[in-house]
Order: C-alpha cells, then sequence, then structure tokens
C-alpha cells in the first residue's frame, strides 16, 4: 500500500516561516505529481502547490511568491517552504501524490493525514 507522511506542521507566528515534508512510500511504479493541498474549517479543501515529473510547477494565487515546492525523485519526498505566513494560511495541509502502483496501471491520487498549520500570535 501506498503511504504518504508529512511532518513540519505547528504553530507559528504572522510573517514567519515553515518547512513541511512528505515522504512516500510503498509499491510505487512513479510518481507523475507531488503537491500540498489545505482546507480550512468551513471551506474547500484547494490546491496549494504541485510539482510534476520535470519539475514544471504550480502555486495558488494565494501564495505565489511566498511558498517553494522542492522534490527529492530519489528520495520519493516533496517539500514547501512557506514563508511571510499569514494567519489566512492557518489550514490542515495534506500531502497528495499522484501515484501508479505496480499493481494497477491507471494513476490514482494518494493522501497524507494531514498536518496542522496554524499562524497565529
Amino acid at each position: 500500500q501506498v503511504q504518504l507522511v508529512e511532518s513540519g506542521g505547528g504553530l507559528v507566528q504572522p510573517g514567519g516561516s515553515l518547512r513541511l515534508s512528505c515522504a512516500a512510500s510503498g509499491s510505487i511504479s512513479s510518481i507523475n505529481a507531488m503537491g500540498w493541498y489545505r482546507q480550512a474549517p468551513g471551506k474547500q479543501r484547494e490546491l496549494v502547490a504541485k510539482i510534476i515529473s520535470g519539475g514544471s510547477t504550480n502555486y495558488a494565487d494565494s501564495v505565489k511568491g511566498r511558498c517553494t515546492i522542492s522534490r527529492d525523485n530519489a528520495k520519493n519526498t516533496v517539500d514547501l517552504k512557506m514563508n511571510s505566513l499569514k494567519p489566512e494560511d492557518t489550514a490542515v495541509y495534506y500531502c497528495y501524490a499522484r501515484i501508479v502502483t505496480h499493481y494497477f496501471f491507471n494513476e490514482n491520487d494518494y493522501w497524507g493525514q494531514g498536518t496542522q498549520v496554524t499562524v497565529s500570535s
């Protein structure tokens, strides 16, 4: 089974920085994309950033310029560096990966358990 394990969440002051990390493991044939989504209470889950094979990245407009996503293909990890954090960044952040396993040819999305990020003084 594919597992995504997140780390790095916590409490940070406005204007501070945080780095989220996610490691994928399991019967992985290929990872076509990795990234981060977030969901605040009462709101829909939204894309924060993603990176696909080849290095192309996408960022939500709300975080563009403040966040940097990177991927270590050898370790199947993805990191999200967040700077100049704002209270509106408070949410549960979920790692995701679009993965083809050794047993199924179609790609599927896999999700981590979520890690809380709270931006508050």
